[in-house]
């Protein structure tokens, strides 16, 4: 599942679901939390199933929708709304552990079996690090967790749940717990064997600082970023795409270690590259799981 750009899109607004139809995104995630007033959600709910329902099949990108928190009281609500044939994928906000994703699939096991869906057609992607409780479980995330196809961080709930006043310093920059969180992602995403997904940029109209933002994640080994306006997503899925000179680059490290199968080391380009290098190499020409 290429997830490269993940768009939320307020599960309750017409207008901004219409307008996601034109957009680019690997992912919509039909909003049923934070974007959604309280009196607003069961209406919220009857506008992603039915989305869901009815642009499944046309849109290139896959259908997910974050629902609201397991502890909320209202997320088995919002599953047994939206569990329906298309749906690719739930965000889970506020996770606490990898626990909570277990429990979730066991949720899903029993919504696809009532709908005539497959097992495990509906994939998770958690929201890693928004829960105090979550920073201290990140090593929960092992491989072969059911349904798990990405994992994506956040601060501002983070920071909220801190009671910080910011979660940045006085320069603008986060603060070091906040950095930490981000590495975090990258490391249980790894330890589980998947993808990790960049948190928001959250000026919609600051197209530069987004580019710089994707480049430093991309650097950094994120393979994707949420976006949270459609003119985010063109930005995105060109900082997260591999240039044609990465490729060929790439195809030549591959080309040299497949020429000498049994080097473990080899100079490219007057530089020394070894057996990490070839898995990069690979990772980039798509020939890694």
């Amino acid at each position: 599942m290429k997830l490269r750009s993940m768009l939320f899109v307020p599960a309750d607004s017409e207008r901004k679901l219409d307008k996601a139809l034109g957009s680019r995104a690997d992912a919509l995630i039909l909003d049923l939390e934070d974007a959604v007033a309280p009196a607003r959600k069961p209406a919220a709910r009857e506008a992603a199933a039915a989305f869901v329902a009815a642009q499944a099949k046309a849109l290139p990108a896959s259908l997910f929708v974050r629902i609201n928190p397991l502890d909320s009281g209202l997320a088995l609500d919002d599953l047994a709304a939206v569990v329906v044939p298309g749906l690719a994928g739930i965000m889970l906000p506020k996770t606490t552990s990898a626990e909570d994703v277990r429990r979730l699939g066991l949720y899903l096991d029993a919504l696809e079996s009532r709908a005539g869906m497959a097992r495990g057609t509906v994939h998770v992607v958690p929201v890693a690090t928004e829960t105090a409780q979550a920073m201290l479980t990140m090593a929960s995330f092992v491989p072969g967790i059911p349904r798990l196809a990405a994992l994506t961080w956040g601060a501002e709930d983070l920071s909220a749940a801190l009671g910080a006043i910011s979660n940045r310093e006085a320069d603008g920059s986060l603060s070091p717990l906040y950095v930490f969180a981000n590495s975090m992602c990258l490391c249980a995403a790894a330890a589980a064997g998947v993808d990790a997904i960049d948190t928001l940029h959250a000026d919609f109209r600051d197209g530069d600082g987004l580019a710089a933002a994707c480049a430093v994640a991309r650097r950094r080994g994120f393979r994707g970023k949420i976006a949270i306006h459609p003119d985010q997503v063109d930005i995105i899925n060109e900082a997260f795409t591999p240039s044609e000179a990465e490729i060929a680059a790439a195809r030549r490290i591959v080309d040299a270690f497949a020429a000498q199968p049994q080097a473990g080391t080899l100079s490219f380009d007057g530089v020394m590259v070894d057996l990490p290098h070839l898995k990069q190499a690979r990772r980039t020409l798509g020939l890694d799981d």
